[in-house]
């Protein structure tokens, strides 16, 4: 695990390093990079592969008391943090909370993000999501030393397994949750800081409806993979996201709930390594189209696209 200083505080990631395509993965609430060793572990053969653990309850270092733990003060985070690692046209992935982080970059235009992968997240109207999400949103109201002892809870498999814990969001993966909610249990910084998130979210529950305003405008390749029973994250709103975005495409998923990478790993890695290698072949395929068109003259420089369109969902460019 490797460190680096941010405005916020400390943050650790894993980064595989490599000189394939760069994949960044963002996790969500009360979870680590940890989320994504399942995909990692298959994508690293042919991508660099870079997980931030992000101060959303189940990160090693405190943040400073001035950081802003809002969601979008930690969308502002990764954006330094691409930046500081030097990472541009990458692919970037979320699950969970980390899909409401990626939508939020995709509405600032984050320079540096080539293509997204949303994986069942939060959108639209579920902000909090399901009754997984409300139950923690409402614990978050607790003072912090009260949060870390209802956390304690956790160390018990069959309340882990409660549908207001981790039982919808994962069919597979009750070793990383119990992990994860260690943290908040042993360290009263990093309580703090979780308790500052969740306040956070419940005191701007549109947050992602005013993003889904933008979408539309987020030109880039888009892949939508959702887990076809998700009690947590509706169905719906996948189809929704997919439909909103000019070219995205939908992958429905069996056998998993939310927590795709947990439950369905070697599947999330194929769809994310066919999706940027079809992005690549497709910018490749632009890249000699404009230099043929340039060289010939057939087209004005000042016409040339910078960037090239794939085909919609209805065959159409």
């Amino acid at each position: 695990m490797r460190e680096i200083e941010l405005s916020a505080g400390t943050l650790a990631y894993e980064d595989t390093g490599g000189d394939g395509p760069a994949v960044v993965l963002l996790h969500g609430l009360m979870m680590d990079a940890s989320l994504w060793e399942g995909p990692v572990a298959d994508l690293r053969a042919d991508h660099r592969c870079v997980a931030p653990t992000l101060p959303l309850g189940a990160h090693p270092h405190a943040m400073r008391a001035d950081a802003d733990l809002s969601l979008p003060g930690v969308a502002r985070l990764v954006t330094e943090f691409l930046d500081r690692l030097g990472l541009h046209d990458v692919t970037l992935v979320g699950n969970d909370t980390g899909g409401a982080l990626v939508q939020l970059l995709m509405c600032e235009g984050a320079a540096r993000v080539g293509r997204v992968v949303l994986v069942s997240c939060d959108a639209f109207d579920n902000v909090p999501p399901g009754l997984t999400g409300r139950t923690l949103v409402l614990t978050g109201k607790l003072p912090p030393r009260m949060f870390g002892l209802f956390m304690r809870q956790m160390r018990l498999r069959p309340l882990r397994r409660l549908p207001i814990a981790f039982g919808w969001l994962t069919l597979r993966g009750d070793a990383a949750t119990a992990r994860w909610a260690e943290p908040v249990i042993k360290r009263p910084g990093i309580r703090r800081d979780a308790v500052r998130t969740l306040r956070a979210v419940a005191a701007d529950t549109g947050l992602l409806l005013a993003a889904a305003e933008h979408l539309p405008r987020f030109t880039r390749p888009a892949l939508v993979v959702w887990a076809r029973g998700d009690r947590v994250m509706p169905p719906e709103h996948g189809r929704r996201l997919a439909g909103l975005l000019p070219r995205g495409r939908l992958v429905e998923v069996a056998d998993s709930n939310t927590l795709v990478p947990l439950d369905r790993p070697a599947e999330l890695a194929r769809l994310i390594r066919e999706f940027t290698h079809a992005s690549d072949a497709a910018a490749d395929l632009g890249r000699l189209l404009r230099t043929a068109r340039r060289d010939s003259g057939s087209v004005p420089p000042e016409c040339l696209l910078d960037s090239p369109e794939m085909p919609r969902r209805d065959g159409t460019r």
